[in-house]
């Protein structure tokens, strides 16, 4: 009954506000795992599994849907799409390099930064004194935040350091198709259904053209990439998500709260992975969860 009441009070357009700011949160914090589980998967299978499944469902829900459809949206979205793939490909590279523990906290924040940047500069969110101050408070909280999960019991990330300089000019690089992708949808006046179409044909090229380009053409052919598609769809329920989000609640507050992905991933590495930590990678992790998790409510809510 009260819940009834509680639901009633907010209403239901707020209801689908919160819904689709947190959806992202959680399928991207829930495809880590279901990745994990496709066993001697590779980075190129993973990528083609992801694609195939973001384009399946992107297609079905397009087909019950049938958005109106507008040209110049629909290639910017395309664009969205081959971005994040740059972004991705970066990402996979640097885990080869430097291991995945100090890829992440550095892809992470340089995110967490350049998208709400673009939110405040060109968008112009954060109007207000107050709201830019508290947001990039929130920000900073969140860097910190992701970066404590990240560290060993002696204060260190993971990873071969031989490479590190050109692994990390790649990374800064790659990680602007991320921070473009992230941040086209609020450009777009369209139907979510039909930009987020858009966006899985063009990380389908972009796929095409990285598969060609390193001469890996055969995973095509291999039965991981095609396990990974469940993945993949769980991609896309948050990518589209992600799309709806933007257009009701801002590219800022859109993007942080979907970060907060880590959170799960973080949770559900431990728990469902077994993944091992000593006691003190037990209390950076706390830590960095409950300054995500505050670094997120001050974003969204000033």
């Amino acid at each position: 009954m009260l819940f009834v009441t509680f639901l009633q009070k907010i209403g239901e357009k707020n209801l689908m506000r919160y819904l689709f700011l947190f959806l992202p949160a959680i399928g991207w914090g829930l495809m880590p795992m279901f990745v994990a589980g496709v066993k001697k998967s590779n980075i190129y299978h993973q990528i083609v599994g992801s694609v195939l499944g973001a384009f399946i469902f992107g297609a079905v829900v397009t087909l019950i849907k049938r958005p109106a459809f507008n040209t110049t949206t629909f290639l910017l979205a395309m664009m969205a799409g081959a971005a994040w793939v740059i972004g991705q490909c970066g990402q996979y590279y640097s885990y080869s390099k430097v291991g995945v523990s100090e890829t992440m906290p550095i892809s992470t924040g340089l995110q967490l930064i350049g998208v709400p940047l673009v939110g405040v500069l060109i968008f112009g969110e954060w109007a207000s004194t107050q709201a830019k101050l508290f947001g990039f408070i929130g920000i900073l909280a969140l860097i910190i935040g992701v970066a404590c999960t990240s560290l060993t019991d002696k204060g260190t990330a993971e990873g071969n350091k031989k490479n590190q300089t050109t692994t990390m000019i790649v990374l800064v690089l790659t990680t602007l198709g991320y921070i473009i992708s992230s941040s086209i949808p609020k450009a777009l006046k369209g139907d979510g259904v039909m930009i987020f179409l858009g966006e899985t044909i063009g990380m389908m090229i972009a796929t095409l053209i990285y598969l060609i380009g390193s001469k890996q053409i055969k995973v095509l052919k291999e039965k991981q990439s095609y396990q990974v598609i469940p993945a993949g769809i769980i991609y896309a329920i948050a990518a589209l998500s992600y799309i709806i989000s933007v257009q009701m609640n801002g590219v800022n507050l859109a993007f942080v709260m979907s970060q907060l992905c880590v959170v799960i991933s973080t949770l559900g590495g431990i728990v469902f992975l077994h993944e091992q930590k000593t006691k003190k990678g037990y209390i950076y992790t706390v830590i960095g969860l409950a300054l995500i998790v505050a670094g997120a409510v001050l974003t969204s809510v000033f």
